[in-house]
């Protein structure tokens, strides 16, 4: 039974994953001046690797190779390898064209697209909410980019093109987010990570510059540096928080990540804004963020408040119609 320190320990863990993946593109953004994405990419997924590997060996709890040698399991570990490396690169090739808070907003397109794919493909269930929560989402974004729309939708503009990579990044990490699911089925989360990072890793060897490290200034290789704690703390927490308390509410937690990024925006513009833009949103546009968030939140939670009986008829509806 789930006692108060545990449910306690889990909205701090929950919350830290949230704020650091908040800070993570205002970081990123600082080194994409100097630092191409897949470079930056590389130096999270190496850090990473490195500090997760240690802390796994001194526990003795190293991945079993061998279960590898199933072609099965292979395909699986190929396929979250490809989807969180395209996530990576696409989501820091975004941030090239977009502010931090719009690069996250786009991401909440993540959970919401693991939802259908877990329904079609690994034949979870439907509820309403998580309907009701996914076009709550998608209100929200037309609302944050309320400004942009025409532009987004009728011309190829660089602003456009942070869009689209934006959305890559959110749909390729649906394919990671489902091969993990499957995987989990016979390793921990910190076990799959290490092996993803490293193999991610040596995939970006060949198209990174290492050697860009020493173009950055004090201030951008803190900011690198940060990147790459962040890439192993927040994952780890977000790990030991669903070890501690429900998958639903630490996910909803989770989804608050974009108004931190909104929040540390604003306060680091007002703060230095000799070196942080503010964000560009109006009040629609701030109004959006929030929607999506709450759409993000309600998929992940909304089922508590929802009566059970409504469940049923969405999901035979969803069948009658074909999907």
């Amino acid at each position: 039974m789930e006692t108060k320190q545990q449910a306690g320990m889990g909205i701090f863990l929950a919350l830290t994953t949230a704020v650091c993946w908040g800070a993570l593109p205002i970081a990123m953004k600082e080194v994409l001046q100097v630092m191409e994405p897949f470079t930056i990419v590389w130096y999270r997924f190496t850090m990473a690797a490195i500090g997760l590997g240690m802390i796994l060996a001194v526990r003795g709890r190293l991945p079993p190779v061998q279960m590898f040698r199933q072609p099965r399991w292979l395909l699986l570990l190929i396929i979250a390898t490809a989807g969180l490396l395209g996530n990576f690169v696409f989501f820091s090739s975004s941030l090239q064209y977009l502010s931090p808070t719009a690069s996250q907003v786009i991401g909440q397109l993540s959970p919401v697209g693991m939802m259908f794919a877990s329904v079609l493909i690994l034949k979870e269930r439907m509820r309403t909410t998580q309907v009701i929560g996914a076009l709550m989402l998608i209100c929200g974004l037309v609302l944050f980019f309320n400004v942009s729309l025409i532009e987004i939708f009728t011309r190829l503009t660089d602003y456009t093109l942070g869009v689209l990579l934006g959305v890559c990044a959110a749909l390729v990490w649906i394919t990671y987010g489902v091969a993990q699911k499957v995987l989990l089925r016979r390793l921990a989360s910190s076990q799959i990570l290490v092996m993803l990072y490293t193999l991610c890793a040596i995939a970006l060897f060949p198209l990174a510059k290492p050697e860009a490290i020493f173009q950055l200034s004090h201030w951008q290789l803190v900011c690198l540096l940060f990147c790459g704690a962040n890439t192993l703390i927040g994952y780890g927490a977000l790990a030991e928080a669903m070890a501690r308390w429900q998958a639903a509410q630490v996910s909803a937690l989770v989804t608050l990540t974009p108004l931190f990024t909104l929040l540390f925006s604003d306060l680091l513009a007002l703060a230095w804004p000799q070196v942080f833009a503010a964000p560009t949103l109006n009040v629609v546009g701030y109004i959006g963020a929030f929607v999506v968030v709450a759409g993000a939140m309600f998929s992940a939670i909304g089922h508590r408040w929802w009566p059970r009986r409504a469940e049923p008829h969405l999901v035979a509806s969803l069948k009658q119609s074909g999907e």
